[in-house]
């Protein structure tokens, strides 16, 4: 049993007394003291020893307490006296698994730079995959498999002697890695003299910006944006010029774009400059598609490629190729061109979307707004900015603000647009749409689309105009818009409207009841809320 001097040093240890103190406190005696006072000393140690004992436990007790109390205030951070070193690892252990618990993942970098390899406009450079990165890696990385960040390259070479247009897209990778298979040049490696080729880049981030190597900016007469201000998600490189030589052949009869033909609704088959499709930022991105693997790796869609490979396609979010998809459910068919890295294929593009609307679109034309957001410079409409846009896409220079007013493009989306949403539901409620994770139907993307654009998210054309949005969607949980009505004065909606089938010249009054084909009894049966009519025929029918 440790005696009251050794319990006495214990203090001192722990209060930093002096040995003088010390002698104080442990009233240590002079050896010429007698022997008496030695006698008397022990009779009350004792006591004294369990009050010593007492007055050394209170503050380690007081201690404790209040390191328990930080403890629980810091959820285990503090280091302490009685076990606290292994409280707290104990504590620390249980934040971290509720920092893994409560910690959200990190957000996407959606701002990533594109570098351009060398002489971008020739076969080598056309077949030399681009680089994707962060613009600002603090950020966080860029990679093309991430669906929310991929970019995209398309390209278009025109033989003026001909006319003959055929399209090569562009590979993009990671910085630093590799394709899954290595692009191979169009025209075996060498473009033919007089020919112009022209790129356009699109993505599905907030912003891309071009970034040179050795010069191929200049080299490719590469157009990010205008005023030191990038459009955003879109760039081309030679536009101008190649439409300068489009235009030229069709002038001369050498190109002839295709009629746009007559969509099942009666009316002509839109454009990406009709205002029954457009949005607050119209003709921006491209069509192009790549394949990515279970590695990230990406590769040129083709079909050699798709074959070996089995890879998902990455697409580009865009107003290019919402069109093929609205195209698809009216019954029309986009203008395509030879692609030549899938030889034997065709493909819709940017630049013969454009053309065709250039040559075919009827009044009113969608051109770019002046408050298109990809067109301004401090949040401020910009006419430099707005024409260097257009140029990019073969539409007319705006002479001033008053020819690209947002207001005058409102009033053609509202008086065009919700009409016609009305008109196709019937078709466009049945066909995908181009985003799932936007819209269940084709139907509801569009009708989103029209909010988006209608709404002060967009345009502001309720205030532009001071009239109310006639389309309104519904969404789910995960915000995904899963319906819509729309309100026009004199078109009554399609979920109002009753509908009649004619089976072999002989009307079905509400597509209901029983009808005979090639000799059967076949029963209809039309579900309004889905607008399906089920048609049951016995076997063989």
């Amino acid at each position: 049993m440790p005696t009251a001097r050794e319990h006495f040093k214990r203090e001192h240890e722990l209060r930093g007394w002096s040995q003088n103190e010390l002698a104080v406190q442990l009233e240590v005696p002079d050896p010429q003291e007698n022997k008496e006072r030695c006698m008397k000393r022990k009779r009350y140690l004792l006591p004294f020893l369990l009050l010593a004992v007492i007055a050394l436990l209170i503050p380690v007790a007081l201690g404790a307490g209040i390191l328990l109390v930080q403890n629980r205030s810091t959820k285990g951070t503090v280091v302490g006296a009685l076990g606290a070193l292994g409280l707290n690892q104990a504590g620390q252990h249980h934040l971290d698994k509720q920092e893994q618990r409560t910690k959200q993942p990190p957000a996407v970098n959606m701002d990533c730079t594109l570098i351009v390899p060398a002489n971008p406009l020739s076969a080598q450079g056309l077949a030399t995959p681009y680089q994707l990165t962060a613009t600002n890696p603090a950020n966080g990385p860029c990679n093309e498999s991430n669906k929310a960040q991929a970019a995209f390259v398309q390209g278009a070479i025109i033989d003026p002697a001909s006319g003959a247009i055929s399209i090569y897209n562009p590979l993009v990778v990671d910085q630093g890695t590799q394709p899954a298979v290595e692009p191979q040049p169009p025209f075996g490696g060498q473009i033919p003299p007089g020919d112009s080729v022209a790129l356009w880049f699109g993505s599905n981030g907030n912003t891309l910006t071009l970034q040179e190597s050795n010069g191929s900016l200049g080299q490719g007469q590469c157009v990010n944006g205008s005023n030191g201000s990038i459009f955003g998600q879109v760039a081309y490189c030679n536009a101008p010029a190649f439409f300068q030589a489009t235009d030229q052949a069709i002038q001369e009869g050498k190109l002839v774009p295709p009629p746009l033909g007559t969509a099942l609704d009666g009316q002509p088959c839109p454009t990406t400059r009709d205002f029954s499709i457009v949005d607050q930022d119209p003709s921006d991105n491209v069509t192009t598609t790549y394949l990515v693997t279970a590695s990230g790796q990406t590769a040129q869609d083709t079909q050699i490629n798709l074959a070996a490979l089995g890879s998902q396609v990455q697409k580009n979010g865009s107003d290019e190729r919402l069109l093929t998809l609205v195209d698809a459910a009216l019954g029309c068919t986009p203008w395509m061109a030879p692609d030549l890295a899938n030889p034997g294929h065709m493909v819709p593009a940017l630049p013969l979307n454009e053309l065709q609307a250039a040559t075919s679109q009827g009044m009113p034309v969608a051109l770019v707004p002046n408050a298109d957001p990809m067109v301004l410079v401090n949040n401020q409409p910009d006419l430099a900015k707005l024409n260097a846009y257009r140029a990019g896409v073969d539409q007319p220079f705006s002479p001033g603000a008053q020819a690209s007013r947002t207001r005058t493009f409102c009033q053609h989306l509202l008086h065009i647009a919700p009409g016609r949403l009305l008109l196709d539901e019937p078709l466009t409620r049945q066909a995908p749409p181009a985003d799932p994770a936007v819209a269940n139907s084709l139907f509801t993307f569009l009708a989103q689309r029209f909010v988006t654009t209608y709404e002060a998210n967009g345009l502001n054309c309720m205030k532009r105009l001071n009239q109310p949005d006639p389309v309104t969607v519904t969404t789910d949980a995960n915000g995904v818009t899963i319906d819509a009505t729309i309100s026009v004065p004199g078109i009554p909606s399609p979920t109002g409207m009753s509908f009649d089938c004619v089976v072999n010249g002989i009307p079905l009054a509400g597509c209901m009841g029983t009808a005979m084909i090639n000799g059967q009894a076949c029963s209809f049966a039309l579900d309004g809320n889905t607008r399906k009519i089920t048609i049951t025929c016995p076997v063989g029918v």
